[in-house]
């Protein structure tokens, strides 16, 4: 029977032991002969990245033994952080930075040496006996890191540098044939979804030869460039405002291979993005994003035919063709667990071969997104995703209008995922709306799109959070007095200067937040330390509008509770800047918290954490709005609450 009880209140199945204990997450979908692999990253083993192989005989097995952890912290973020080829793995172990390489029955044997170098984005060159990939070497303290291409002998695991000169590098791609090899590089003060360059050049023991820039500029972003079997060079380019596919001819021409109004690639965040493949030479496979959504597509290449494909997909990456014609990848459903899934182009039926979980729940506990576009300032347009509370036992009653939670995505360069998340129906299964914001910068609506945050972070993202809030108020469908913003990293700045900056939110969380913007600029990563140039301003020639738009400066103006979460080895946004903003929100007498996990980086892996963090953010929303949750929460020391 259909119970009534005050939004916040109600009890749901959907816990937060559930999801650490019967999620992983899945990713980097690969194709070796009949074999697939990807890998596992399974909270329960402190959120170590695993490989795990499936056989032609659908037999799976994990490949990579514990402790072994693969993953890359080139740039930080990682990904391109194994290479399968003919049954062999190479892989980067995040512990010690070092390849390995690993025939499944074994135990994986170092390739390279010691050192301080990072590696990524792995290409075999069988020809000649080596790996080329991505190389970023720490070895200096005194300097930022050397961002090159490289070689690795596979017999004697000697390093060679291939090319160098440009401060960042990705995606080299070695021609079918051997003989050529392309890749990408951007420079200071660009990010690569601002500013990169695609080059081509010929390929030998001795060296390259004949490098040349064949596409990509100033107002140019290039991604992921990949050979056709007959040596025809493919990328995404946005010159067109969105990033679409066009191909590089034997005649050093390039023409589109299909124009639209939308976008055919991610930002790059991490190495080893695939969002298309060529399954032969009539058909490519390709996901493509439109109004923040993903679709999986057809394109005949010769034709420039586009065919849409119907799917109940609204995530799609890590697309990859198979020898027989087929293609996998990673989808993501609204109300579905994420899955990996091979899929028949001529057939259009779908196999799935692996999902992130066992997904057991009644459908009357998952609240399905619903696309809203809302006004914003200067007579804009923005975009978000808007979770109604639902749960099928219980309702509210008829006065009460449900507390929302508007999320400030991370990046600031990504979106909103609409793929099924558990942890926004643990909010929603329990009473609360869940407005997932995609403000101005944000990816899926085009390069102008994107460019709404130059210069302007810390001004259009906080306007289109507020603006999105008063949207659902306004529409009688959330309570005005009970908005709360959260967000991580970049998302955890907008929620600080949201809430110092603006009266509309009476809460906030901050995950690994930024709070000093001069100290972000002056304490980062190579990849990021020059992203505020785009985003605010050359520091520090502009450093005014750093102290301007900096929450640390402004504490007076904050009326709000606030609770931080921080992972102490963060190297992106170092512990500093939670703690400066709590100790400042502390010592004026406001609620606060300051939640701590001293093995974590930047985001949270161990489930253990996972489940503290969002356990612990409920309990102080419960404290501070003065509703009892249905469950026992292990409480949190709030400071300022009486």
């Amino acid at each position: 029977m259909n119970r009534i009880s005050l939004y916040g209140t109600w009890q749901s199945p959907i816990t937060s032991e559930l999801i650490v204990s019967t999620t992983i997450g899945i990713g980097a979908v690969t194709v070796d002969g009949d074999d697939l692999y990807w890998l596992e990253i399974r909270p329960t083993e402190k959120g170590r990245n695993l490989l795990v192989r499936r056989t032609g005989e659908g037999m799976v097995e994990d490949v990579t033994p514990a402790p072994f952890n693969v993953r890359t912290r080139v740039h930080e973020y990682g990904g391109g952080a194994f290479l399968v080829a003919d049954g062999i793995v190479y892989f980067s172990n995040f512990v010690d930075n070092r390849i390995y390489y690993h025939t499944p029955g074994s135990q994986p044997q170092p390739l390279t040496a010691q050192s301080n170098r990072r590696f990524a984005d792995f290409v075999l060159d069988r020809q000649r006996n080596r790996l080329i990939c991505v190389c970023e070497n720490h070895s200096d303290s005194g300097k930022e890191p050397e961002n090159t291409i490289i070689t690795i002998d596979l017999t004697t695991g000697e390093v060679a540098t291939l090319i160098s000169g440009s401060d960042f590098y990705s995606s080299p791609r070695l021609s079918r044939d051997g003989t050529k090899l392309a890749w990408l590089s951007w420079n200071h003060p660009s990010m690569p979804w601002d500013s990169s360059y695609l080059w081509l050049a010929k390929i030998n023991s001795e060296g390259i030869e004949e490098a040349k820039l064949i596409a990509g500029g100033d107002q140019e972003s290039i991604c992921e460039p990949k050979w056709s079997k007959d040596g025809t060079l493919y990328f995404s380019s946005d010159r067109n405002n969105w990033w679409n596919l066009y191909r590089y001819l034997h005649d050093s021409t390039i023409e589109p291979v299909v124009e639209m109004a939308a976008e055919f690639a991610y930002p790059h965040w991490v190495f080893g993005l695939s969002t298309y493949d060529l399954v032969n030479s009539n058909l490519i496979i390709c996901a493509y994003s439109q109004n923040g959504s993903w679709h999986l597509g057809k394109i005949d290449p010769e034709t420039k035919q586009f065919y849409p494909i119907t799917t109940s997909y609204t995530e799609i990456s890590s697309v990859q063709a198979t020898d027989q014609g087929e293609v996998v990848f990673i989808a993501g459903y609204p109300t579905q667990p994420t899955a990996a899934v091979k899929f028949n182009p001529e057939t259009e039926v779908s196999e799935i071969f692996k999902t992130t979980g066992e997904l057991e729940l009644d459908t009357g506990y998952l609240s399905a997104p619903e696309a809203i576009q809302f006004p914003t300032e200067n007579g804009l347009t923005a975009y978000a995703w808007y979770y109604p509370p639902k749960n099928k036992d219980y309702s509210a009653p008829a006065t009460e209008l449900p507390p929302l939670i508007v999320k400030s995505h991370g990046g600031p360069t990504a979106s909103a995922s609409v793929s099924l998340s558990l942890r926004i129906q643990y909010w929603t299964s329990r009473g609360f709306g869940y407005l997932d914001v995609n403000y101005g910068g944000s990816i899926g609506y085009g390069r102008q799109y994107r460019q709404r945050l130059t210069k302007n972070w810390g001004i259009v993202d906080i306007d289109d959070c507020v603006n999105a809030a008063k949207y659902l108020v306004q529409q009688g469908k959330v309570d005005g007095n009970r908005l709360v913003i959260s967000g991580s990293s970049a998302g955890g700045y907008t929620t600080l200067a949201a809430l110092t900056f603006r009266d509309t939110f009476k809460a906030g969380a901050s995950y690994y937040g930024v709070s000093d913007l001069e100290i972000l600029a002056q304490d980062t990563h190579k990849f990021e330390s020059r992203y505020l140039d785009g985003l605010i301003g050359a520091y520090p020639a502009e450093k005014n509008l750093y102290v301007e738009r900096s929450p640390i400066h402004f504490t007076e103006q904050l009326t709000t509770p606030v609770i931080f979460f921080q992972g102490l080895q963060d190297k992106v946004v170092p512990p500093n800047q939670a703690e400066m903003m709590f100790q400042a929100i502390k010592a004026k007498g406001l609620p606060t918290a300051y939640v701590t996990f001293e093995e974590e980086g930047h985001g949270f892996r161990q489930a253990e954490n996972i489940r503290k963090a969002l356990d612990s953010e409920f309990y102080f929303y419960a404290r501070v709005f003065g509703f009892e949750p249905a469950d026992a929460i292990e409480p949190i020391n709030i400071f300022n609450l009486d």
